[in-house]
């Protein structure tokens, strides 16, 4: 009875790590994709944190300095060379959660589904419901860890450029919010959930591929709409002759107050008579906005909003995949 148990025990403890290798193995262009693009973005947002950064500052203070009415020298390259740079990283940052969840749809589960490979694994031992936590673990880990780094390396570089380069973006640019913190690493996760989500449902490649994308448009337009009501805005008044004062940030709302108080729309007229009727009926103006002090507790809790998401659709895979086993 022992000469029996001890070799089934070694098997099924050496099972556990070789599933991870063979995950690691059977993706394995992806895990180069992920390295190459990790390397690149990152040594490019070191430059533009340091050197880069430098130069597009100094060559900023040699432009604002510049009388134009002789000749004037200022370093152009270098300003462009951080903005062009700066948008760049942003947009890889921005893009890697449909990425993920397009390749989640395609490869991590719609085609090991449709090629038959999931059920091949099913008969030598693996569990579905192991063999679909082992595909979502593995690549989360791996995301977790790179894009947290690359995040903080991008607000480095947008730190380095904010108030020495004349266009650099403010914290309140859609891209720059998100690459600058936690919410890409949410997004990212609920990309990988929601293209694993998209495989199993469609169980074939290609189609899950556009499903995924399509899944993480909806995750990401949805976030937009709720992200500044997340927190308590903040409300300035002014009236007509302070209308400069309001205050700027995220804005959430803005419009003109009547003497009671009210709230109206600004006025949207097609002639200067209708403006003027438009707006005598106001007392002043009100914005409602985000300072930059809101920037941690809208990043905080749209990126809780964003897992909490995750946490469902990586429920709802387990779900289908059980009614699709049983």
């Amino acid at each position: 009875m022992t000469v029996l148990t001890g070799p089934v025990d070694a098997v099924a403890t050496a099972g556990r790590p070789r599933m991870t290798r063979w995950v690691v193995r059977l993706h394995r262009p992806a895990v180069f994709a992920w390295a190459g693009l990790f390397v690149v973005v990152a040594g490019l947002l070191i430059a533009l944190a340091g050197p880069w950064a430098d130069a597009a500052a100094q060559g900023w203070r040699h432009y604002d300095a510049c009388d134009f009415d002789r000749p004037c020298s200022y370093d152009q390259t270098a300003i462009l060379r951080y903005k062009s740079w700066y948008n760049y990283t942003t947009f890889a940052l921005n893009v890697l959660p449909f990425l993920v969840a397009a390749w989640a749809g395609a490869a991590l589960t719609g085609r090991e589904l449709e090629s038959g490979t999931a059920g091949l694994a099913w008969t030598q031992g693996t569990s579905p419901a192991r063999w679909l936590a082992v595909r979502l673990a593995v690549p989360a880990l791996a995301l977790t860890a790179g894009t947290s780094l690359l995040c903080w390396l991008h607000h480095r570089a947008w730190a380095a450029g904010r108030g020495r380069i004349d266009t650099a973006k403010t914290w309140y640019d859609a891209g720059t919010f998100h690459a600058n913190g936690p919410t890409t690493v949410a997004l990212t996760l609920a990309g990988l959930a929601a293209g694993a989500l998209a495989g199993l449902l469609l169980r074939r490649a290609l189609p899950a591929l556009v499903l995924g994308a399509v899944f993480m448009s909806g995750v990401w337009g949805t976030t937009q709409q709720l992200l500044p009501h997340l927190w308590p805005a903040v409300t300035r008044t002014a009236a007509k002759q302070q209308q400069l004062d309001l205050g700027a940030g995220l804005g959430v709302d803005h419009g003109m107050l009547t003497s009671t108080g009210g709230h109206l729309p600004m006025p949207s007229c097609d002639s200067e008579a209708a403006c003027d009727a438009a707006y005598a009926k106001a007392a002043g103006f009100y914005n409602t906005y985000h300072p930059y002090s809101h920037y941690w507790p809208l990043q905080l809790t749209t990126s809780a909003l964003l897992l909490a998401v995750t946490g469902l659709l990586a429920l709802a895979c387990f779900r289908v995949l059980r009614r699709q086993v049983s």
